[in-house]
């Protein structure tokens, strides 16, 4: 059940919070020097560790402390010895300095049992054995994805453009696989599979440990027909120029292979399972009894298939095919049983649930359902017949963890505090960490016990800063479309609001499938936006259709036509905030990044509902965004020209109405500056109204990170709002 009732809107930030007289500056939220911390993170640094005590990471100077930690108590004692580590490292051939230094960046890389763990000394790795004390050179040079096998004697890891396993005991190291190059990576995801398939937390590791730690499934990537797009850093001179092999819609894709190497470098290939036909490698892992398993999907994945790879070939599993797309990039790896049945997640429904399946791919039972969403599986627990995970069940715009039996009874939300939950198990499913945060709290972190019951608060974060603000009213609701689907709505009122005024009104979008921006948590851009609200500005944040997660079927009227739908969601959430009669929509600035950039042009190239328009980093044309992001949701070039046509706003630069501040990193390799390039030189063929903001040397998202690049977007932000709306 939802926490809000349609069209109810919930007072939140504005009792808790206070409404105290040290006002909001733009200095205290941005600027490098002068910046304030209004809202605190938890300190305390937790890990679980095998025998289920917990492990402290605390920073003293330049250096790292380690504490064993008991978990119900919060009673300490060292763990590591950093001095007789650092000796171990001097005694094995390491200056002193430089031991110093490795072991003050924390950069570990451990083994399964937290025994041993990898350390980079200046481009020399060292094993350092926790127990024995003692450390062992390993190998030189850059060891990239350095993995250990789970038995824990041996390290996988990559050179280059090929992969290559050590011998913890002794150092001796075997190259698995030749041939890597620019256009061959064995072992490593290129662009495009890392940043649509596998994601950016998985680094560019394309390689997976068996069970038995004997042999190491791995991707291998020919790249050579990718085209080379090309991007120039000018601040230096000579330029620099940055190549990378980045597949546009309707390009050739990397044509990815599956091979299974052994310790001594024999690799077998996996059986090509459709031959003729371009197809993507989505996921790959290994199950309980040894047996690999892959997930295999056309290049628009519109169809998806879990393939178990034998000596004879392989076999399907299940296949997934629905009227659009199956969410590739979102759909993790089964949950193997030790049996070698699993468990699946599925959006067949419209919803996302976790599905129970034999070991030979015939259906046990349906676990979840229900018009909500799975987000993520956490484990199983097989001797009491319990699974853990994410979902979206008790709130749409809030993430709480819950356990089910394997046979779909007992339903239990396990995370009760208002807001949104990331939470961390012990590998016995006894206790878990829990940091959440809501619009109204900063997060926190405790220690709860199986059943949700809290043992101890670990970081209480009280910000105390937070009550000397005047800060704004935030209301939450649901709005409803034209069709009478409910938009997750958030509404920012300024301090002292007086519902009888006029207020411009600001409005934040992203728009993309499946990424909500009405969440309830705290954010970074949450202070922003009562600076805005102190300044008499109304913030107006509506998450449409396929934004919403709330499952693929409410996404799907997307299909090969981006824009479209988004932009009658966000005017009919407009048409609602205008009928509460306190909103000026004479005065309305939308802003996004992204593909909230290109719902910002979009929405300027195709209404006349907002005088400002804050453009970020967009894309213009999805012909110019990658593959396998785009056909997902456009269909294949070659099928669907009319609806790409649909989304290159430089063909609709005539038809802009507003003023815009564009800007864009100018080494941008996700959202090509190409983008920006065409669009503002239709928009100076067709005489409209823009400023534009560069950003030297920094990518899709590094001006975000950069101090003085950041306080100079919000800075720009600030002064193009208050000088126009």
């Amino acid at each position: 059940m939802s926490i809000r009732t349609s069209l109810t809107c919930l007072s939140l930030a504005a009792c808790l919070l206070g409404q105290g007289t040290e006002r909001l500056t733009l200095e205290a939220l941005a600027h490098p020097t002068l910046n304030q911390t209004y809202a605190g993170l938890p300190m305390t640094h937790l890990e679980w560790l095998p025998d289920g005590t917990l492990m402290q990471t605390r920073r003293e100077g330049d250096q790292l402390t380690f504490l064993r930690v008991d978990p119900p108590t919060g009673g300490s004692k060292p763990l590591l010895e950093v001095g007789r580590i650092q000796a171990a490292l001097v005694a094995a051939g390491v200056p002193e300095t430089d031991a110093r230094i490795a072991l003050g960046r924390g950069t570990f890389t451990w083994n399964d049992d937290h025994t041993a763990f990898l350390l980079d000394v200046a481009d020399q790795f060292f094993v350092v054995d926790v127990k024995g004390m003692a450390a062992r050179h390993l190998a030189d040079g850059k060891l990239e994805e350095a993995t250990f096998s789970p038995d824990g004697t041996q390290l996988a890891y990559l050179h280059g453009n090929d992969l290559y396993c050590a011998e913890v005991a002794t150092g001796r190291e075997t190259r698995l696989t030749t041939g890597g190059s620019e256009t061959m990576l064995n072992g490593r995801l290129d662009w495009v599979y890392q940043e649509e398939i596998y994601g950016r937390n998985q680094g560019s590791k394309a390689f997976w440990w068996s069970p038995d730690s004997r042999r190491i499934a791995y991707l291998s990537l020919d790249d050579a027909k990718v085209p080379v797009f090309l991007l120039v850093d000018d601040r230096s001179q000579p330029q620099r120029l940055l190549q990378a092999r980045y597949p546009k819609a309707g390009d050739p894709n990397p044509i990815a292979r599956l091979g299974v190497v052994d310790l001594q470098g024999r690799t077998t290939w996996t059986q090509v399972t459709h031959p003729g036909q371009e197809t993507l490698i989505i996921r790959v892992t290994w199950d309980s009894l040894g047996r690999l398993l892959a997930q295999i999907s056309d290049r628009a994945q519109t169809w998806l298939e879990l393939r178990r790879f034998e000596d004879s070939g392989s076999r399907v599993l299940l296949r997934e095919q629905g009227r659009t797309w199956q969410d590739a990039e979102h759909h993790g790896p089964p949950l193997c049983l030790k049996d070698g049945g699993f468990l699946w997640e599925s959006d067949r429904t419209g919803h996302r649930h976790i599905y129970r399946y034999d070991t030979e791919g015939s259906l046990k039972n349906v676990i979840t359902s229900d018009p909500w969403d799975v987000r993520r599986m956490h484990g199983v627990d097989e001797v009491k017949g319990l699974v853990y995970f994410e979902a979206s069940e008790h709130s749409p715009i809030a993430t709480h963890t819950y356990r089910i039996d394997l046979d779909g009874q007992g339903l239990t939300r396990l995370t009760v505090a208002r807001g949104s939950h990331s939470v961390r198990w012990n590998r016995t499913f006894s206790a878990f960490l829990d940091i959440w945060s809501s619009l109204e709290q900063p997060a926190r972190q405790a220690l709860f016990d199986s059943n949700g019951k809290q043992v101890r608060m670990i970081d209480e974060n009280p910000s105390p800063r937070l009550k000397k603000l005047p800060l704004g009213t935030i209301r939450l609701q649901e709005v409803m479309t034209r069709d009478g689907f409910p938009m997750e709505t958030l509404l920012i009122l300024p301090p002292g609001f007086d519902a009888s005024k006029k207020y411009p009104v600001y409005q934040h979008i992203y728009g993309g499938p499946g990424m909500p921006q009405v969440n309830d948590a705290w954010n970074r851009e949450l202070m922003w936006w009562h600076f805005l609200a102190q300044n008499g500005i109304l913030v107006w944040v509506c998450d449409n259709h396929s934004a919403s997660n709330k499952g693929r079927a409410s996404a799907e009227g997307i299909h090969g036509r981006l824009g479209t739908q988004e932009l009658e969601d966000q005017l009919d959430g407009l048409k609602w905030l205008g009928a509460q009669g306190f909103a000026d929509l004479s005065r309305v600035c939308i802003e996004g990044w992204s593909y909230g950039g290109y719902m910002c042009a979009y929405a300027m190239t195709h209404s006349k509902a907002y005088k400002l328009g804050i453009i970020g980093a967009p894309v213009t044309n999805f012909a110019l965004y990658d593959s396998i992001y785009t056909e997902r949701y456009m269909g294949l070039l070659s099928e669907n020209k009319a609806g790409y046509e649909g989304t290159n706003l430089a063909a609709a630069a005539k038809d802009f109405s507003g003023k815009a501040l564009i800007m864009h990193g100018m080494i941008d390799d996700n959202v090509h500056p190409q983008n920006t390039v065409q669009f503002i030189d239709a928009l100076l063929q067709a005489g409209k109204d823009f400023e534009l903001r560069l950003y030297p040397g920094s990518d899709h998202i590094s001006a975000f990170v950069k101090p003085w690049q950041y306080w100079d977007i919000m800075r720009a932000q600030w002064e193009f709002i208050a000088k126009n709306l």
